[in-house]
């Protein structure tokens, strides 16, 4: 696993293959974090855990339809003594799940300078990445009692010793690729050319990587991959493309798209054999206020009419839900 840099896209991926049966599925993923300013420089010590009550307010909605959401969570959130309290019972019993969410500027130890670059974990040295990974790791393991096996960098935030960190800690499964997207202009990775189906990290085949779900649709879907990132300077011509249905990028995910936009990018998915389909959003999103994208109790409704809709057109296509020991239990490694 040394000298493997997630960042990097598979020149051949070995595509992870499932058992016969499988058939396509999805996934719910909610990076579990602290409510900050968005818009504001990072600061240590300006955050928020408010919403972590909601978390079990979530959990039993996606109750009602079969679902178990993984849950990554980041420091503060674990740090949370209310924790326990939402998730410890669903996490026990296998009706939720858990993960890492790695935010550096709020998780020990503090040795770094808060800034852009420092906030994508993968750009710290990897002694520093590594403590603060294995920091979070047991301190979810003491809290919520098992060892999580799912990884997603806070921004997508990878580097080049991540794979080799992840895989030392026991980790399967990472799932901070998101395909089709560039963050490399404030520090970050760029993942423009990696692919959305699940794929090995390494000859060995102990870390799959399973990349949050994005596609384009459109007239002009299958070039997609060239035109859009030209057009990256030019955020009115890219709105005129998805206006007219020429090409449209749809993440899925409730924060800034549409019932029926996210119903293309599902029907695309589907239509592209994805064997998992990854839906993500943030956890401060399940309470007003603290995001973008639900600022009132009206938006919080609509945010879960999004998710019954989509729950109901998931059935409808016979895209049935699957979780982490799902996904461990019905991969092929021969």
């Amino acid at each position: 696993m040394a000298g493997i840099d997630i960042r990097k896209a598979p020149a051949t991926p070995d595509f992870v293959r499932f058992r016969e049966g499988f058939g396509q599925k999805f996934i719910v993923t909610i990076d579990t974090e602290e409510e900050f300013d968005w818009g504001a420089p990072l600061d240590r010590n300006v955050h928020g855990v408010v919403s972590v009550p909601a978390l079990r307010t979530f959990q039993e909605f996606c109750e009602e339809f079969g679902v178990v959401p993984i849950f990554l969570l980041d420091y503060p959130v674990v740090d949370s003594p209310i924790l326990g309290e939402a998730l410890g019972r669903p996490v026990q019993e296998g009706r939720a799940e858990v993960g890492l969410h790695l935010h550096p500027w709020v998780n020990p130890p503090f040795t770094e300078e808060v800034n852009a670059s420092n906030s994508f974990a993968g750009n710290l040295p990897a002694d520093l990445e590594e403590a603060k990974l294995k920091q979070l790791y047991h301190a979810i393991a003491g809290k919520l009692g098992i060892s999580p096996m799912i990884y997603r960098a806070g921004r997508y935030g990878v580097g080049p010793n991540s794979a080799e960190l992840l895989t030392r800690t026991g980790f399967a499964i990472d799932t901070s690729v998101r395909s089709r997207f560039d963050y490399s202009e404030s520090g970050g990775p760029n993942f423009r050319d990696h692919p959305l189906r699940p794929y090995w990290i390494g000859a060995d085949r102990r870390l799959m990587e399973l990349p949050v779900t994005t596609v384009f649709w459109g007239m002009l879907r299958q070039l997609g991959d060239w035109l859009y990132p030209r057009m990256w300077r030019m955020p009115s011509m890219r709105g005129v493309l998805s206006r007219v249905g020429l090409l449209e990028r749809i993440p899925l995910t409730p924060e800034g798209i549409s019932i029926d936009e996210a119903i293309r990018g599902i029907d695309i998915a589907i239509d592209d054999g994805l064997p998992l389909l990854v839906f993500s959003f943030h956890s401060p999103s399940l309470a007003p206020g603290y995001t973008p994208y639900v600022r009132s109790e009206e938006d919080l409704e609509a945010f879960y009419n999004w998710w019954r809709a989509i729950f109901a057109y998931l059935a409808k296509r016979n895209i049935a839900p699957s979780s982490v020991k799902d996904i461990m239990e019905s991969v092929e490694l021969a």
